[in-house]
């Protein structure tokens, strides 16, 4: 029982039925240059192997990749058996192919990770956003080159209505509740 019947849990909180994940642009040289690049990408596989386990679509993007590269392998390989949507534009959502994924998703919220956190994850997340999905940038799961730009990307973000969450806060959130089957993948991936 909850104090109040106005707001429900599922009017606040991340909902595993209702939500998804955007991996967006983890490639190549670049995606080990950012500021923490390891750990970021290390970070981003916890997300996605939650994400996994809680069932959530995926939808991965690669930005221009004969020039950037591909996707990193240790993330490949967990986005496997899924292919990445090539794009060209730094807002995913001008992608044909990514909003049909979207759409396909059947999702009205939509976690966003990857790189850089001022082009691409900041375009992508408003570009949703303005779409009318709920939209959350998971900080701990973005990086620039620069520290300067991915804070002034979260600012903005922020002041665009763009939640922010952790990838230990929002598996939790998603997750709800000890008892869930879910619970101890989750457990162990944050350990």
């Amino acid at each position: 029982m909850y104090c109040g019947n106005e707001i429900t849990e599922d009017d606040i909180l991340l909902n595993k039925n209702d939500t998804g994940l955007v991996v967006v642009d983890v490639q190549g040289k670049l995606a080990h240059l950012v500021g923490d690049g390891n750990q970021v990408i290390k970070r981003i596989a916890t997300l996605i192997e939650g994400a996994k386990a809680l069932g959530l679509p995926i939808v991965w993007l690669e930005q221009n990749p004969t020039k950037l590269g591909v996707t990193v392998p240790e993330l490949a390989l967990l986005l496997e058996p899924l292919s990445p949507i090539a794009k060209f534009t730094f807002n995913g959502c001008a992608n044909e192919a990514f909003c049909n994924a979207v759409e396909l998703a059947n999702v009205h919220t939509w976690l966003v990770c990857g790189v850089e956190a001022h082009i691409c994850v900041y375009q992508t997340a408003l570009g949703l956003k303005e779409q009318g999905f709920n939209v959350e940038v998971v900080v701990d799961c973005v990086a620039s080159r620069a520290e300067a730009s991915k804070g002034l990307a979260i600012t903005k973000l922020a002041s665009q209505h763009v939640g922010l969450t952790t990838v230990e806060m929002c598996l939790y959130e998603l997750v709800k509740d000890c008892r869930a089957p879910e619970f101890k993948t989750i457990l162990n991936l944050i350990k």
